[in-house]
């Protein structure tokens, strides 16, 4: 029996080949392995879909004549994060999941349409529809092994990724932008209450925002959320995440106008949830200089780029 084809999105296989011998086995193992999912799973794999870069993902058939989408994720230790979320979450605000095998790091998922940021939305329409989503997705249960522990806090963690990538990287942006990125990761972490928090996404951007193929319960915003983090953070994290973004809107406009064109759309998140204006202000800034430097040390200097000078206007 033959192989089945097995296309790699150019950003995924970068990400696989910058983490070396692992990287590069997954890579090679990944048509026979999609050949034994097929029989696993009962189901017969499609084309691969684009998009992501971290997972390979192709749309399929099941046994019974249903749409659905295969993933198959690099080796990461949050892949059963993943999982976990998606099974509490039953198809609310997240999509639904039909069949997964955390060892091989793959799952079988609804067929979902296009994502939010390929349909010509604007801007404010994207954020209020993903407003809505994220108070749905916000109610997830929390699993009992899931605690808000200070000592795994996320701007911690962040705070000490951007100082490493900084400087390992050659310091591709101002030390100006890194100093406001790392005082307002303090500001966070000092912030942190263990009450506050919920179960977040963790990457709640409009490409993983996926509109739903018919109306059904859990999908009232009409769109569904792929590739959840699933950790335990205060919930304008996700919301500094989805004002990360942006940065085609903000290129080529002066500091003045894209500092208000980002606070407009800061105060409308704000307004949306009633979450913290500053709070989603400083997750922000501060996920911009980490998506950045994060991207360009997987060599994915068009993909980060972006994120940096961003992050120079704001600065």
């Amino acid at each position: 029996m033959s192989e089945p084809a097995v296309e790699v999105q150019p950003l995924v296989r970068q990400k696989a080949l910058s983490l070396g011998g692992v990287g590069e086995r997954w890579l090679a193992e990944l048509p026979a392995l999609v050949r034994d999912l097929e029989r696993r799973m009962s189901i017969e794999a499609g084309p691969s879909l684009p998009g992501g870069t971290t997972s390979y993902v192709a749309r399929a058939r099941t046994r019974d004549g249903r749409n659905a989408v295969l993933k198959v994720s690099l080796p990461a230790p949050d892949f059963a994060s993943q999982v976990r979320t998606l099974r509490l979450a039953e198809g609310r605000g997240y999509v639904r999941l039909l069949a997964h095998d955390v060892d091989r790091h793959a799952m079988l998922q609804e067929a979902l349409g296009p994502s939010m940021d390929r349909l010509g939305l604007a801007p404010p329409q994207q954020i209020e529809t993903l407003c809505a989503m994220l108070r749905s997705a916000w109610r997830v249960p929390r699993a009992t092994e899931l605690t808000a522990d200070r000592a795994e806090e996320k701007a911690g963690a962040l705070g000490e990724l951007v100082a490493r990538l900084w400087e390992s990287l050659g310091r591709p942006c101002s030390e100006r932008a890194v100093t406001r990125a790392l005082t307002y990761a303090e500001r966070r972490a000092a912030a942190f209450d263990p009450d506050h928090c919920v179960v977040v996404h963790g990457d709640p951007h409009p490409g993983n925002a996926l509109r739903v193929t018919a109306p059904r319960a859990g999908a009232e915003a009409g769109f569904v959320f792929v590739d959840p983090d699933g950790f335990v953070a205060d919930p304008t994290y996700d919301l500094g995440v989805v004002l990360r973004d942006w940065c085609a809107e903000l290129r080529g406009r002066d500091k003045a106008a894209a500092r208000a064109l980002i606070r407009s759309y800061c105060a409308l998140l704000a307004n949306r949830t009633g979450m913290d204006e500053q709070a989603i202000w400083e997750w922000g800034y501060l996920e911009r200089v980490s998506t950045g430097l994060y991207v360009l040390d997987f060599g994915a200097e068009e993909l980060g780029r972006p994120f940096l000078d961003t992050a120079e206007l704001l600065s």
